[in-house]
C-alpha cells in the first residue's frame, strides 16, 4: 500500500511516498513562500523517483496543522486535488500525531507536543487537545514528561527551570513514516475520523470591517 504524504505545516515542505514502513523517495525543502509550487515539484519528484503511477496510491495523508496558515493551505489544497483527480482519500493527520507516533517514551513518561505560535506563545497539547499558552502558565505536570514539537527545546527548558521532570525529544517535524503510520491507523478505523482541513487554535488574525463587506457590484 502505497501512501503519499505532505507536510508544509511548520519550518519544512516535504512530501514523501511510504511503503510497507519504508521511504521509498522523499523531497525536502525549507519552509516559507512559494510553498504550492514547491510542493507540487516535489509530488512530481517524489512519484518519478519512487517509481510510482499516481493510479497506484491508496490514500494521499496531509498535516493539517496546528503551523504556518500558507503552508497549511498550500499543503491542503493538493492534497485534496491530487486525491480528487486519482480517486483515492485525503486523511488529515495533525502536527501532534506525526510527531508523537514516532516516540517511544520511558516507563512513567507522559507526552507532551509543543508547537511555536509565533507570537510569543506554544501550542501545548498535553493529551487532551491542543491549545495556546504563555510559557508563564505552563501546567504542572504530574510526573515525567517527554515533550515533542518545535518548541519541546524551550518547555523543556521552562519546566526544568520550576523543577519539573521533563526532557526535550528529538522529534521536532513531522516525519513520512509517522504521518503514513497514523494515516494507516485513521483508515483501519483504530483511530478516529479527522476532517482534511487546517486545524487553527488561534482565531484568524483577519477580521471583517466594522461595516461589514461592501455589496456585489450591480449587474450590468
Amino acid at each position: 500500500m502505497r501512501i503519499l504524504t505532505l507536510d508544509a505545516a511548520l519550518a519544512q515542505c516535504c512530501a514523501a511516498m511510504v511503503a510497507n514502513g519504508a521511504v521509498l523517495a522523499q523531497r525536502v525543502a525549507a519552509g516559507g513562500r512559494g510553498q504550492a509550487g514547491v510542493l507540487a515539484e516535489q509530488v512530481q519528484a517524489v512519484l518519478a523517483g519512487s517509481g510510482t503511477a499516481p493510479l497506484d496510491l491508496a490514500a494521499v495523508a496531509v498535516t493539517v496543522g496546528p503551523g504556518s496558515f500558507t503552508g497549511l493551505r498550500a499543503a491542503l489544497a493538493l492534497a485534496h486535488g491530487l486525491a480528487q483527480g486519482i480517486g483515492c482519500p485525503v486523511v488529515g493527520v495533525t502536527v501532534a500525531e506525526a510527531v508523537t507516533a514516532a516516540l517511544t517514551p520511558r516507563p512513567g513518561q507522559v507526552i507532551w507536543t509543543a508547537i511555536d505560535s509565533k507570537r510569543g506563545r506554544v501550542f501545548l497539547d498535553t493529551g487532551s487537545g491542543m491549545r495556546a499558552t504563555d510559557m508563564a502558565d505552563l501546567p504542572r505536570p504530574a510526573g515525567p514528561v517527554l515533550v515533542a514539537g518545535d518548541a519541546a527545546v524551550l518547555v523543556a527548558e521552562w519546566l526544568a527551570a520550576r523543577g519539573d521532570a521533563a526532557e526535550a525529544s528529538a522529534e521536532r517535524l513531522p516525519h513520512p513514516l509517522a504521518i503514513a503510520a497514523v494515516a494507516l491507523a485513521r483508515l483501519a478505523g483504530r483511530l478516529p475520523p479527522l476532517a482534511a482541513q487546517p486545524l487553527y487554535v488561534d482565531p484568524p488574525e483577519a477580521k471583517l470591517p466594522a461595516g461589514g463587506l461592501r455589496p456585489a457590484p450591480a449587474a450590468p
